[in-house]
């Protein structure tokens, strides 16, 4: 007849205490010693067993301060049906449960048990303090223990505490860089089991977890978890600071750097810091020109995933970000659908440090922090004028190619870029979009009514480097300029034909 509980428990008792009898006799006083409470010496685990077949344990290895080796009883289990001995699987490596979903095999019916709680999704221990639900004992056991502040194993190296040996072990794995864990098909190494064995997945193509509402299959069983927020919306992840929730811890761990300035990645070659690994993994890239990501369909590679993703649906068609707000306008990436946002909400989160004007974008922000440093990075090649942004240059570079893109369909006339065709366009519709508040001027070109503004405010941005003089736009500066180099670019041509004649 089976043990009820009451039973079971007298027994386990009776057990632990006829052990803790025997391990006694014979013991020598002159050898430190090697358990205490709740422990098993190796010497001893035999004897243990002798004492208790019907019963088996499951155990994690760890080390003691004196470095003797000890087995630390996490649970011991009845076995549930008679004449099976886990030991002897153990030993003849027989593995008799076989798991119907992914093929894997153990040798005992509880760590078969609870492997099939992965693909089930059942979680049988619950937090009463938070609500947290585990598939494992073992997990919620360790999870305990930080409500409770008993957490006993501590790093020597950082003061980090944990709630078991084992994690304090993998732990420790960080400090030394040991990576004990080595791929047989590439060769590549990991400080943990768990990750090699998501690793080998990968030349396997073993993909054992299944999301139930796409069908999309997954490798390993917390990818396919974090995966599920996707559909159900959830963001565990809550900052104090702000109140931002997020679906992914990592994006949660940056996040929090916002706040703190913690940027812990540094590029050994410039020394430039990053709060995310991913970020700084893509800018490594740029000193080893790696580039993984390619498109099959026209070969180009990229640095980083992102960017990737959003070229392939410059060959698709797809813009998955759409604006609410304006209803047709939709975008490639999700960064350019939250930069168009702002020309509805109005937000400027770019502001110069040197005289407090804000930004929409951050091209522009830079391209204006230029105008206090005097940077000029963009130079043509042809006649070594140096500009402050990319688009200056590239419009500057047509002037030597003669290059006119855009083309007027009124009246076939030409220009070198698109702002231009517009404000020529106006000539034609008569449209002057720009008006002076002060005096109700219109005017066709942004250029020429910005420049007007001066006239009300007296603003003369344009300084003369060698006497300081300052003008209201940029032709009057350089008109001025050749005043002191004696430049007389425009030649009168009449003139030179009537000598010749």
């Amino acid at each position: 007849a089976l043990l009820d509980f009451s039973q079971k428990k007298l027994y386990r008792d009776v057990m632990g205490e006829t052990f803790r009898n025997l391990a006694s006799v014979g013991k020598d006083d002159n050898l430190p010693s090697p358990c205490q409470s709740k422990t098993i010496h190796a010497s001893n685990l035999l004897l243990f067993r002798k004492f208790s077949p019907n019963y088996f344990l499951t155990y994690d290895i760890m080390f003691s301060v004196c470095k003797i080796v000890h087995l630390e009883i996490a649970l011991i289990i009845p076995i549930s049906h008679v004449g099976h001995k886990p030991y002897e699987y153990q030993k003849n490596g027989e593995k008799p449960y076989k798991c119907n979903v992914c093929g894997k095999a153990f040798s005992y019916l509880q760590c078969f048990e609870k492997h099939k709680r992965n693909h089930t999704g059942g979680k049988t221990y619950k937090c009463k303090e938070c609500g947290k639900a585990f598939v494992q004992l073992e997990t919620f056991q360790r999870h305990m223990v930080t409500h409770t502040g008993g957490a006993s194993y501590k790093c020597k190296d950082c003061g980090k505490t944990f709630s078991s040996s084992a994690s304090l072990q993998i732990h420790e794995k960080a400090h030394t860089g040991e990576k004990p864990y080595k791929c047989k098909h590439c060769g590549k190494a990991y400080r943990y089991h768990q990750t090699l064995q998501i690793h080998e997945r990968t030349h396997t193509g073993e993909k054992s977890y299944e999301c139930k509402k796409c069908s999309k299959a997954f490798s390993c069983p917390s990818t396919l978890r974090i995966h599920e927020r996707t559909h159900n919306g959830k963001k565990p992840y809550e900052c104090k600071q702000c109140g931002k929730t997020f679906r992914y811890y990592p994006s949660f761990q940056t996040h929090e750097r916002v706040h703190t300035g913690e940027k812990p990645y540094e590029c050994k070659p410039c020394g430039k810091t990053f709060s995310s690994n991913i970020g700084f993994q893509i800018h490594e890239r740029n000193h080893t020109g790696e580039k993984p990501y390619e498109c099959q369909k026209c070969s180009k590679a990229f640095s980083c995933p992102s960017s990737f993703r959003k070229h392939e649906r410059t060959h698709t068609g797809e813009k998955p970000y759409e604006c609410k707000e304006c209803g047709k306008k939709a975008f490639i990436s999700p960064s350019s659908f939250r930069i168009h946002q702002r020309s509805h909400t109005g937000e400027k989160p770019y502001e110069c440090k040197q005289c407090g004007k804000t930004f929409r974008y951050y091209p522009s922000f830079q391209k204006h922090e230029r105008t206090h440093t005097g940077e000029k990075p963009y130079e043509c090649k042809e006649c070594g004028r140096a500009f402050s942004c990319s688009t200056l240059l590239r419009l500057h570079e047509r002037t030597h190619t003669g290059e006119k893109l855009y083309e007027c369909k009124q009246c076939g006339k030409a220009c070198r870029d698109y702002t231009s065709l517009e404000t020529h366009i106006r000539i034609h519709t008569g449209e002057k979009p720009y008006e002076c508040k002060q005096c109700g001027k219109a005017f066709r070109c942004y250029q020429s009514f910005r420049r007007h503004e001066r006239n009300h405010t007296g603003e003369k941005p344009y300084e003369c480097k060698k006497c300081s003089k300052a003008f209201r736009c940029p032709s009057y500066l350089r008109t001025h300029e050749r005043t002191h180099t004696r430049e007389k670019p425009y030649e009168c041509l009449i003139f030179y034909s009537f000598i010749l004649c």
